[in-house]
């Protein structure tokens, strides 16, 4: 009898990660990937010399399966936590230090918050006259912390921390989907600011990092993850987009190019409009909520100076800008402080970045690259004074890059899964289901790993620690 097939289309974390669970096993696995690169929004290149990431640099770490893949695939002594945390946000004309003590913006110590000078004196006595609102399943979480805690709570802290992880509207960006830990506190009616701070002081056992870094960059983690699949026996595939994908009576057709691949179970890790595409003839349902979901574009500009030319190096790891405030970049990032392996590996080259474009706002993406650099430099300029030309430059467009959570999405989530389970043999995977984070995309592997695993498919998985 022969070996049971599992194709697993889309080489981004996810799809990796889902081949990773299924290799070593009774079966055989195919990575198939459209591009010429795998790992998505993970990437590492070259600027002035010095190797960057690209795309994501960074994961969070109190989460355990972006660590656990890292593990598995031979990370585990490349793992580096940043060198310093230490961020600010750049509001109401200066560099403000981000208060402790808060949840994605939301505040659980008033002190710290008025310590932060990042409210105005009106704002903050807004803030500590916490006032009720209504509730339901789902909230957006913008509109919902302004009627609590005042507007410009929402505009200069919840703005930009989730603008920073979805590239999102706060206004918009389901409280259930984005921040789970505060839908209680939201039901219970009780005051958000206690709720937070029971939240946030909670102790952690055995507490590490908060976020992990990989030495040589983040992009590490794919090209490991790959490796790993074809010591295995995987057969990973490059610049191979799937054409058709179709039901057959014993399990699926996969189409790519002149060639015709028969699956006994099939992983989805691509974007929703991709995956709404390949699944409308025998999904439709499925495939009509895929095509539902927005996806935000943004550009990632990294700039390398040279540090005898900076009169002053820029502290702590960068700062956030709440689009409030009108600036063209909505963060940067302060690399070579942030990641030790950086400054040892490039030790007379300083290495920031900015980001610019969110979710509706992304005329940014086609500008020209000088203009790009132009208005991050002239940001910097007034955010940190920085003066000197950087020696060189690359900027990355991530267009479709991060899919958008409005109030009622992981309904619609749980409504795919249900029409993609209907098909038999078939599951979805990565950043428009469970989470945009790297271990929450990770854990949607391993969640559509265990769903394909049908006796038709070759259960169970193969033991070790990444089983499912």
């Amino acid at each position: 009898m022969a070996e049971p097939h599992v194709v697993v289309i889309g080489g981004g974390i996810a799809g990796l990660a889902a081949a990773v669970f299924l290799s070593g096993g009774p079966r055989r696995v195919t990575l198939l990937e459209a591009s010429g690169r795998l790992g998505g929004k993970l990437m590492t290149g070259e600027v002035g010399g010095v190797r960057v990431d690209l795309g994501a640099e960074s994961m969070l770490a109190r989460r355990p399966e972006a660590v656990a893949l890292a593990e598995e695939v031979g990370l585990a002594d490349a793992l580096e936590p940043p060198t310093t945390a230490k961020a600010a946000i750049w509001t109401r004309g200066a560099l403000r230090p981000l208060p402790g003590g808060q949840l994605m913006g939301v505040p659980g110590d008033l002190d710290a918050l008025a310590a932060s000078t990042v409210l105005s004196d009106a704002g903050l006595d807004r803030a500590r006259h916490e006032r009720p609102a209504p509730t339901g399943p789902d909230v957006a979480i913008g509109a919902y912390v302004a009627a609590r805690l005042g507007r410009e709570v929402v505009d200069r802290l919840v703005e930009p921390l989730l603008g920073g992880v979805y590239a999102g509207h706060a206004d918009e960006i389901s409280l259930r989907a984005a921040v789970p830990q505060l839908l209680p506190l939201v039901q219970s009616g009780e005051p958000l600011v206690d709720g937070v701070r029971a939240l946030v002081g909670r102790p952690r056992p055995g507490a590490g990092p908060v976020f992990q870094g990989v030495r040589g960059g983040l992009g590490s983690l794919p090209e490991a993850a790959a490796a790993h699949l074809r010591r295995t026996g995987a057969d990973v595939r490059t610049g191979t987009p799937v054409d058709g994908l179709r039901r057959t009576p014993d399990g699926w057709r996969v189409v790519t190019g002149g060639e015709v691949l028969h699956a006994d179970a099939v992983v989805l890790a691509v974007p929703a409009a991709q995956a709404a595409a390949l699944l409308r003839a025998d999904a439709p349902l499925a495939a009509a909520e895929l095509a539902a979901v927005e996806y935000a574009g943004m550009a990632l500009v990294t700039l390398a100076f040279r540090r005898a030319d900076l009169d002053r190096l820029p502290q702590g790891s960068g700062f956030l800008v709440p689009p409030v405030d009108g600036r063209a970049i909505k963060a940067s990032t302060f690399s070579s402080n942030k990641w030790g392996w950086l400054g040892q590996s490039a030790p007379d080259t300083f290495v920031l970045r900015t980001s610019l474009g969110r979710h509706r706002e992304e005329a940014a993406l086609d500008l020209a690259d000088d203009e790009l650099v132009g208005r991050s430099l002239a940001d910097l300029a007034n955010a940190v004074g920085l003066r000197a030309a950087p020696y060189a430059t690359a900027v990355t467009r991530w267009r479709q890059g991060l899919p958008q959570y409005p109030v009622g999405h992981l309904d619609r989530v749980e409504r795919i899964r249900r029409h993609v389970a209907d098909a038999g043999a078939l599951a979805v995977c990565g950043a428009a289901y469970d989470g945009v984070g790297i271990p929450a995309c990770i854990a949607s592997a391993r969640r559509a790993a265990g769903e394909v695993l049908t006796p038709a498919a070759g259960a169970p998985v193969a033991e070790g620690r990444m089983a499912p």
